[in-house]
């Protein structure tokens, strides 16, 4: 046997070797690189990487080493198109031409502004955090209807919840904007503090119903579970408000913000009844023109994948060697195509940055159904 510090010495040696080979390699994919950038042939050639691969494992044994280095050179080759990729990303003119710029939102009195729900919602919350009191604005009843009011120009922004704290996504927003042409513009949290209302004198010991969202009756399980009462879903906790006021019935309470209780002279029977003290919902801003802030600090794009080994890790990957942090990411199965995957992905950073916009030229090649969604 022989002794160890002999073993690492050869190894170092070898290692040395690989760096070298390494680097040689990246040379001549420099060369691809230009190659195809006069010819105008795609840096992702799938097929020939495949029959490499084939090729290259062919005669290797054991089964153990076959896989190895199959996976070694699917990295290999995998680095190789990312610095490909950052060679030739001047040449990509998909953001510029996509997407404009812009110092600030176009803002002003004839602005138009959709919400879902009625005055005293969450949503509407968002919408005067963000725009202010005086913008001017009408409601949808249904999400989808928000979507379309913008993607038809009846409104020039519309706000959306997408994510809470507790509750997680809000199911179906991802699919709207990925199938209707507007574009996320900005975003804004609201810190979703549910109050427990109900008409002047209400006596809590004789109360049997009480009305809300689901979610803001699933936010404030642990209080509800100790009151026996029947719990009624509504499909806005600005809605329960309203019909408790409606009904003038002391038997009846909502959860509801205190905002919501105001608009309906309600009153506050008992405040911060959700479990979580830290309930916030994010919300998006949505409009048809394509356009970034200078200063946005998030991007969000959506593509498909088949349900294949290190499908997702490849393209994660072009993040991970551009220095781009990811914040969120979101899946589901993609109907009507079995074992291929829709994926949502937030990220840190601005497409006017190189490292985005490298990182999404890659992304971009070797995906299906890619989309920017925004920046924002």
């Amino acid at each position: 046997m022989r002794d160890l510090l002999d073993i690492r010495k050869d190894i170092d040696r070898i290692d040395r070797k690989i760096v070298r080979l390494f680097e040689e390699r990246m040379h001549c994919s420099e060369e691809v690189a230009e190659y195809k950038k006069g010819t105008g042939k795609p840096i992702y050639d799938r097929d020939r990487e495949q029959e490499k691969i084939e090729a290259l494992t062919g005669e290797v044994e054991p089964e153990f080493l076959k896989k190895g280095t199959e996976e070694l050179f699917l990295q290999l080759m995998s680095i190789g198109r990312r610095y490909q990729y950052s060679l030739l990303s001047e040449e990509d003119s998909y953001v510029r031409k996509m997407f404009k710029e812009v110092d600030k939102l176009e803002i002003n009195r004839d602005t138009k502004v959709v919400y879902q729900g009625i005055p005293g919602a969450y949503q509407e919350q968002a919408m005067v955090q963000f725009f202010g009191e005086n913008i001017s604005h009408f409601t949808a009843d249904e999400f989808k209807d928000v979507v379309v009011a913008v993607d038809e120009g009846k409104a020039d922004y519309g706000i959306l919840p997408i994510e809470n704290t507790s509750a997680g996504t809000v199911s179906g927003i991802y699919d709207l904007l990925l199938n209707h042409d507007v574009c996320v513009v900005g975003e804004e949290t609201v810190e979703c503090n549910h109050a427990l209302v109900g008409i002047k004198g209400t006596d809590l010991s004789k109360v049997t119903k009480v009305y809300s969202h689901p979610q803001g009756l699933m936010q404030c399980k642990q209080f509800l579970d100790e009151t026996g009462w029947d719990q009624v879903r509504i499909r806005n906790t600005a809605v329960a408000a309203k019909k408790v006021a409606d009904d003038n019935d002391p038997t009846k309470v909502a959860i509801s913000s205190e905002r919501a209780a105001k608009l309906y002279g309600l009153e506050v029977l008992k405040r911060k009844v959700n479990y979580e003290g830290n309930n916030c919902t994010r919300f998006v801003v949505m409009s048809k023109k394509k356009q970034y802030r200078r200063d946005a600090g998030k991007v969000s794009i959506s593509f498909s994948l088949p349900h294949e080994t290190g499908s997702l890790y490849n393209i994660l990957a072009h993040f991970m060697f551009n220095d781009v942090s990811m914040t969120n990411i979101e899946s589901r199965p993609l109907p009507n195509r079995q074992w291929e995957y829709g994926f949502y992905i937030d990220v840190a950073g601005n497409l006017n940055e190189p490292g985005i916009r490298n990182a999404l030229t890659g992304i971009r090649a070797e995906v299906k159904d890619f989309k920017i969604l925004g920046n924002f």
